[in-house]
């Protein structure tokens, strides 16, 4: 599962990166972390990402990763909606761990299933104006198909 999901991430990235080169005011670049700050809960991965996920914590300076536990009890304990992503840094608006992010925050912003919730509101209002018309919106439904047979996803946790 792990080929098969670097290659899905290769193609999300692909598209989000044309995406932002053809749209020079693309707000889902670094410094936009407004999806990250208003999330509905914590992101629901697959035993794919989870595994890579904590490979990437892992690597975190012990100060880092011992932020990261906390936020997670927090949220365990006093889970507010919107939900913070653990895994921001709040400081900067940065991932922690942008290169194992799970395919969730790779598409959010690039691929639309608006029937489902599943889109940005900064991108939707501009979309409403009259931007963004030529944009190639990527197939949320079709990500979710490839992912289909990697195991039971479950939510985010601190591993």
């Amino acid at each position: 599962m792990r080929a098969e999901l670097r290659i899905l991430q290769n193609e999300i990235d692909a598209r989000a990166s044309a995406t932002v080169e053809a749209q020079p005011f693309w707000p889902c670049r670094r410094g936009c972390d407004h999806c990250c700050r208003h999330l509905a809960g914590l992101p629901v991965v697959t035993p794919p990402e989870e595994e890579l996920l904590r490979e990437g914590i892992a690597a975190l300076d012990e100060a880092t990763r011992a932020g990261v536990a906390e936020r997670f009890r927090v949220l365990g304990e006093r889970p507010e909606r919107p939900v913070v992503c653990p895994l921001l840094d709040e400081a900067t608006g940065a991932c922690l761990v942008y290169e194992q992010r799970p395919v969730a925050c790779r598409t959010y912003g690039f691929y639309v299933e608006r029937d489902r919730g599943l889109y940005c509101g900064t991108i939707e209002g501009a979309v409403a104006a009259g931007e963004y018309g030529d944009v190639v919106w990527g197939n949320q439904a079709g990500v979710e198909a490839k992912m289909a047979g990697w195991g039971r996803s479950r939510t985010l946790q601190f591993p």
